[in-house]
């Protein structure tokens, strides 16, 4: 057997790709909520307070303020939600990633869904304030976006 024959095609190079940065969104949502977790039984204003004076702002100003104050309001409680919203969060990202992989329709079909409802509040946000960040968000959600309805589209016109 050749080794041509298993040579990942063009459209599962790209949902390879699409996979992976799914799952690297669930990683990295997934150590959020471990990091929510460090935060369990700890006291949090003491903790802003000394995050805020780590990178070198005034505690007393305005934005470190309310900063500080929210997370003086944070409960065990809440933390616990945040940490277990998470875990979930980064769940679907898991399944979704895996399925992409394998080159599944319904993972496709999700995954355009799923990155088409976010674009009304990108581009609200890239209209209010033009900066890198946001530009980078919208372009890489645009190209997905993009790109897995390319597939589903080329996918129906193969049917009928």
């Amino acid at each position: 057997m050749s080794g041509s024959a298993h040579r990942p095609t063009y459209r599962q190079k790209g949902l390879h790709m699409v996979a992976l940065f799914e799952a690297a969104k669930g990683a990295l949502v997934l150590l959020t909520g471990c990091g929510i977790l460090l935060l369990i039984h700890t006291n949090l204003h003491l903790a802003a307070e000394e995050l805020v004076r780590e990178i070198h702002l005034n505690p007393s100003s305005h934005y470190p303020r309310i900063f500080i104050d929210a997370a003086s309001h944070l409960t065990n409680t809440r933390l616990w939600a945040l940490a277990v919203s998470a875990l979930c969060y980064a769940t679907i990202r898991f399944v979704e990633a895996v399925a992409l992989w394998r080159a599944r329709v319904w993972a496709e079909w999700f995954g355009l869904l799923s990155g088409a409802v976010y674009l009304p509040v990108e581009l609200f946000e890239v209209s209010r304030r033009v900066t890198w960040p946001r530009l980078t968000v919208l372009t890489v959600n645009l190209i997905i976006v993009a790109y897995l309805g390319s597939l589903l589209y080329a996918e129906r016109q193969r049917k009928g």
